[in-house]
């Protein structure tokens, strides 16, 4: 649904406005003050924006200034009931889509919005393909030519032409966001938006207020409508990741979206209809929470139409040497070429048992470039633990004082390995985690007990 701002000091042309658009099918927000609605430009997705010329504190070519800093596309259209040559020139000359004069005829008006609207949304399409190009989601960025990937390759093909709902399965850092985007952008939606989100990393009101979207009021700090990633993504695809952390209540609403295509924002009461297809990811195993009664029976078959299993790192070893290539040229330095890796770091990389999958290689592989010194990597410039050192008797008592009894002693180890996946990471939680084979809430719950967190 199409979003315009109208902008003037006189509120009867406000209501005269809001009474001629919001009929045709448009979400009409009015603002009699000029320095109130350039605070909402800021804050909202507006489609259009129709404001008077002149206006206390800021007029309408001062408005429209401050607009095209904010988004150089977004169309304005100037009203004014005081006409003249010089005033539209000027208008024109800031980048105003159009200027009309009071009193204005009303079906000139709806078909000026009407082609407004209609070259944002152009101009939007275009500025998304063009980043999709740039970005080569064609399967460039899937990198991969075992026999697993290459039946995920022919999955993609098959399943991207059709209007299924897909579930990408498999453990974190394995890429299933980079399947979803090859998906979306060899279908028929390629030109229309890709919409990701993240279900585990916000709580149940944030994500239903992300999800749908929010009018003003709604709740404390709603200070402004916000279109949610549903209606952001009407036309194309919206990704939904970790799927399987949504609350049992947000499953019931997510669940009522996907067989009416429609929903109202946090707070409102308008029904807004949307076209959508959505391709859900998770690195639970969603059939048995189905069985333990976690997560709903008919969401999980309405999302699993068409189940994309992605296998871990550990279980392609023969596509390792694509990825380092692939992230060599990615995080390579301007002033190193030809980089090659020793026999050893070969083999720490071949006999490693990736926990963390591709992510866990891609980011040792930006580590290793940034400290070697030449162009070889070798097994100096990889992490400590990495590298298998040779096998040696445990001095347990460097380790271990010998008065700790064992579960005090079992803690020392596990609070110094935590720290060590936590250096390791840079301080990244969820790839600490992965690093140690815990889930998020264990390594929450550990460093809560060791005194790693507030």
């Amino acid at each position: 649904m199409d979003t315009i701002l109208i902008v003037d000091d006189e509120k009867n042309y406000l209501v005269i406005l809001e009474a001629l658009l919001a009929p045709e099918g448009y979400e009409v927000i009015t603002e009699d003050n000029s320095l109130n609605a350039l605070r909402l430009i800021k804050e909202t997705d507006f489609d259009l924006v129709i404001t008077d010329m002149k206006m206390p504190k800021m007029d309408g070519i001062e408005l429209l200034d401050e607009v095209k800093k904010i988004d150089s596309e977004l169309p304005v259209i100037i009203m004014t009931a005081y006409g003249t040559i010089e005033m539209a020139v000027e208008a024109m000359k800031k980048q105003a889509y159009d200027y009309i004069t009071k009193p204005f005829r009303n079906e000139e008006l709806k078909q000026t919005v009407k082609k407004a609207l209609e070259l944002y949304r152009l101009k939007k399409e275009n500025r998304r393909l063009n980043e999709a190009l740039s970005d080569r989601y064609r399967y460039g960025n899937i990198i991969g030519k075992s026999k697993k990937m290459t039946k995920i390759y022919d999955m993609i093909e098959k399943v991207a032409q059709s209007k299924a709902s897909i579930m990408i399965t498999g453990p974190s850092g394995t890429g299933k966001e980079l399947i979803a985007k090859a998906i979306h952008f060899n279908s028929p939606r390629k030109n229309m938006p890709f919409i990701s989100i993240n279900c585990g990393a916000l709580t149940e009101t944030l994500l239903e207020s992300e999800l749908f979207g929010h009018e003003r009021g709604a709740f404390t700090g709603a200070v402004t409508m916000k279109k949610g990633r549903f209606e952001l993504a009407d036309g194309g695809t919206l990704f939904l990741d970790e799927v399987g952390e949504m609350s049992a209540a947000l499953q019931v609403k997510l669940l009522r979206v996907l067989q009416e295509m429609e929903f109202e924002r946090v707070g409102g009461t308008r029904t807004i209809k949307v076209d959508v297809r959505i391709v859900a990811a998770s690195n639970r195993k969603l059939k048995e929470d189905v069985d333990k009664g976690i997560f709903r029976e008919d969401l999980f078959y309405r999302l699993n139409v068409v189940q994309i299993e992605v296998p871990p790192l550990k279980e392609r070893i023969e596509d390792i040497p694509l990825l380092v290539a692939h992230f060599i040229e990615k995080y390579r330095p301007s002033n190193k070429h030809d980089i090659e890796l020793s026999p050893e770091t070969w083999k720490a990389l071949y006999t490693h048992s990736w926990p963390g999958n591709i992510r866990e290689l891609e980011n040792i592989v930006e580590s290793a470039l940034v400290m070697s010194s030449g162009t070889t990597i070798t097994l100096n410039d990889l992490p400590d633990y990495l590298v298998k050192k040779e096998a040696k008797k445990i001095e347990l008592d460097k380790i271990v004082p010998r008065n700790l009894r064992l579960n005090e002693a079992l803690d020392q180890i596990e609070g110094q390995l935590i720290l060590r996946a936590l250096k390791v990471s840079n301080n990244v939680q969820s790839r600490a985690a992965e690093m140690l084979g815990i889930s998020r809430r264990v390594m929450h719950y550990k460093m809560k007990k060791y005194g790693m967190r507030k």
